[in-house]
């Protein structure tokens, strides 16, 4: 059987394709160590067989039919392989629906995906069209054109392209690339065509030993050239083993969401004033479900208010309070049905619990579930680990029906005394207590904390005194930011004070506990029947607080229907008894007796002292210069904060600057407004409170009714589009301002007018 015989020629041309489909399946393996189960291994590794049969069985076909046919069966090869991948997640919707969607947003999505990432048709998509091209690409290369190391090219960057998707989401794919170095020497050493003996023996002796002179130049220049690349990259590579890798997930944003997603806290005022609304349906598994306590023990893990023995559903998590906002500053990832293992804490009983829901008129992208969800099945969703909140990228829709999987926590009571909580970097995010604090919430924290000692007696104290003195209405206006803490907090019952919706109840324990060293966050959800309608009624919010080795425990600071809350002036000192020892004054020496005055030397007892009627004068003048001074000073000081606020800065602070004097203004006439309120509702209270002041828009301060107006216009572009203010709209904007303050001024009598000039209010009002 000689050298160029069929069997031969075969031998020598299998393996080169057996090595491109092996080295395209490894970038397959590469990529698959971040995907849950094996699926995306084994279809990358048909697209890579696929691709390179196609080019084997076409090669007598001319070139530029190849790719054509190719990427027909790429096309069939693709379809199938998306259809069983969506019919393995159990995605809704028809196959068109599902392959547009994975069409469009098959790179982001791979991107954006939860780690470990389930196989479903937008993130499979891309791997397997990389792999047939790649695979294409290098059998037509290494096949038809006979280049086999410029073939093993295209394989070769989609292994390198795998290796960096991964990043630092798994260990170093040593093996893979071991492997992918063998497979392609093996095809190297397979397609090798040395010349034939018979050849060189016919050559002359001096032409044999020329070639072979060449031949030896060749490999040891060649050799050489390799120990020097060697030698100047190879310290460079090796320091880049000990480097973490770059994950290419931070350079895609992932799913965001909307102001009402991020702060639902804002909506159990409106939930408050329509009871009935129906949010949706919910269906719990009542094998292994147990029924809530009907009381709402503090330390049981989802207890609900509310009787019923239901189940408490969670909507969102919220962590992060600036002084003004409870937000959920969540990352989300996409994820499939199976979310990441959360481990629970070490004290704490796991119940597992399964719910249908049924979205009726809930709105936004958060997905209520019971927490822990760990497995989704039904819709698509986000997952944020850090809190447990769900959402769903697309908007939730009547009708939407999804099913849930949740691990729910008990931790064991009994532990609850003596536990402690965590402190450091870990659990700084939950313990953060933005600047601004009002001292009346500052003293409170304290005085409950000085008589409670330990974390949970702490929490229990706080929790006590909320439910005691507090009164809880469903028509408290919204609103959770310092000034409205401390009225709800302090302020008189008869002007609206101390009474408020749940959102009140857990800001005021979570702000109280994180000023008493606890970490502590809210959470907004549900008092849901295990089976039945969830109503607007059934939503409230509840504070929870971190124990080592019990997790997060939540506390109800809700006040018993039946229960008359007692005022809180009776129980809150104003004052603490000592204050800190950094505050403490200097010791001093009050004598008991006053001392009898001694006469200065050399002049007599009876005339050391002046008359009564100058002392009088003079004590008199004294005061008055001092209060002429202190008039002086704070009419300086007003006239040089609105020089400030309207002359100096960029053109948005400006424009901002002019607001706030229109807001002072308002204050000053007797008419604040709440801070929660938006520019043009701020605008429309303006335009009444001249009314109430006698100006009319026919009269001589008509123009102070469109300069408002104009102001509230540009503060809307600021907020929304700041960079595109101009000088000459703040210089617009200050004018509105000056117009406004001057007519609502010259509204109140002389007397006022005086006193507005140097009432010290807007100095110290808080922004």
């Amino acid at each position: 059987m000689g050298r160029g015989t069929p069997v031969v020629r075969l031998l020598r041309a299998v393996p080169v394709p057996l090595a491109l489909v092996g080295m395209v399946t490894l970038a397959g393996v590469a990529l698959g160590r971040v995907y849950a189960g094996s699926l995306l291994t084994v279809l990358v590794a048909g697209a890579a067989l696929g691709s390179v049969l196609v080019s084997v069985a076409a090669r007598r076909l001319p070139s530029w039919l190849v790719a054509p046919v190719s990427v027909l069966a790429m096309g069939a090869w693709t379809g199938w392989c998306l259809r069983l991948a969506a019919d393995r997640a159990g995605l809704p919707g028809d196959f068109a629906q599902i392959t547009g969607d994975a069409a469009a947003n098959g790179i982001p999505r791979l991107l954006t995906a939860m780690i470990p990432v389930e196989p479903t048709p937008d993130t499979v998509l891309v791997p397997l069209v990389a792999a047939w091209l790649a695979g294409l690409a290098g059998a037509e290369v290494a096949l038809r054109a006979g280049r086999v190391l410029l073939g093993y090219l295209p394989p070769a960057l989609l292994f390198v392209g795998a290796v960096y998707v991964v990043g630092p989401n798994a260990d170093a794919a040593v093996g893979e690339t071991l492997a992918l170095v063998a497979l392609a020497a093996l095809g190297l050493a397979a397609s090798a065509r040395p010349a034939g003996d018979d050849l060189v023996e016919a050559l002359a002796p001096a032409v044999r030993a020329r070639l072979r002179a060449r031949l030896a130049a060749t490999s040891a220049a060649g050799t050489a050239v390799l120990v020097a690349v060697a030698a100047l990259l190879g310290p460079a590579v090796g320091a880049l083993v000990r480097d973490r890798p770059v994950d290419p997930r931070r350079y895609v944003e992932p799913p965001q969401v909307q102001t009402l997603d991020e702060n639902p806290l804002i909506r159990i005022s409106g939930w408050a004033l329509n009871p009935d609304q129906q949010l949706f349906q919910v269906t719990t598994d009542r094998d292994g479900t147990a029924a809530e306590p009907a009381d709402g023990v503090t330390g049981s893990a989802d207890s609900a208010p509310a009787a019923g023995g239901g189940v408490r559903i969670r909507l969102a998590v919220l962590s992060d309070y600036d002084g003004v906002t409870w937000r959920v500053g969540a990352t989300y990832r996409n994820a499939g049905r199976i979310l990441p293992a959360v481990p629970p804490a070490p004290h704490a009983t796991v119940q597992t619990v399964r719910q249908e829901i049924t979205v009726g008129d809930l709105s936004g992208r958060l997905l209520p579930a019971v927490a822990t969800p760990r497995e989704v099945t039904g819709a698509r969703v986000a997952y944020d680990p850090g809190t447990g909140t769900l959402i769903r990228p697309d908007g939730l829709a009547p009708g939407l029906r999804y099913t849930v999987l949740s691990d729910r926590e008990r931790p064991d009571v009994n532990l609850l005394g003596t536990a402690n909580t965590p402190a450091g970097d870990e659990v700084a995010r939950v313990l953060h207590v933005p600047d601004g604090t009002p001292e009346q919430l500052r003293r409170l924290a304290a005085q409950l904390a000085e008589e409670n000692g330990a974390p949970y007696a702490r929490a229990a104290a706080i929790e006590q005194w909320l439910a005691e003195h507090y009164r809880l209405v469903a028509d408290a206006p919204s609103g959770h930011a310092y000034p409205n803490l401390a009225f709800f907090l302090f302020g008189p019952r008869n002007g609206g004070g101390q009474r408020g919706t749940s959102e009140q109840f857990a800001a005021s324990f979570a702000v109280l506990g994180r000023l008493a060293g606890l970490p502590t966050r809210v959470v907004v959800g549900f008092a849901a029947p295990a089976d039945g309608p969830v109503r607007a009624a059934d939503a409230y919010a509840w504070p929870e607080v971190l124990f080592d080795g019990l997790g997060w425990v939540p506390f109800d600071p809700l006040p018993r229907p039946d229960d008359e809350p007692r005022p809180v002036e009776e129980d809150f000192r104003p004052q603490p008894d000592k204050p800190p020892p950094s505050e403490q004054p200097e010791p001093t020496l009050e004598p008991t007796e006053s001392p009898s005055p001694q006469a200065a030397p050399g002049r007599p007892d009876d005339g050391a002292g002046g008359s009564t009627p100058v002392l009088v004068a003079g004590t008199t003048g004294g005061f008055l210069l001092l209060v002429a001074a202190l008039l002086a000073t704070l009419f300086g000081l007003r006239r040089a904060q609105t020089r400030n606020r309207l002359h100096r800065g960029g053109a948005g602070q400006r424009i901002a600057g002019a607001w706030r004097e229109v807001t002072d203004a308002l204050w000053l006439a007797g008419h604040p407004v709440a801070a929660d309120l938006s520019a043009t509702e701020v605008a429309a209270a303006a335009r009444r409170a001249l009314d109430r002041a006698g100006v009319t828009e026919g009269g001589p301060s008509a123009a102070a009714y469109p300069a408002v107006d104009e102001l509230a216009r540009l503060v809307n572009q600021v907020g929304f589009a700041p960079g595109g203010v101009t000088d000459a709209q703040a210089g617009a904007a200050a004018d509105a301002a000056t117009v406004y303050t001057g007519a609502l001024r010259a509204a109140r009598s002389w007397w006022r007018r005086c006193y507005w000039s140097v009432r010290p209010g807007p100095l110290r009002r808080p922004r």
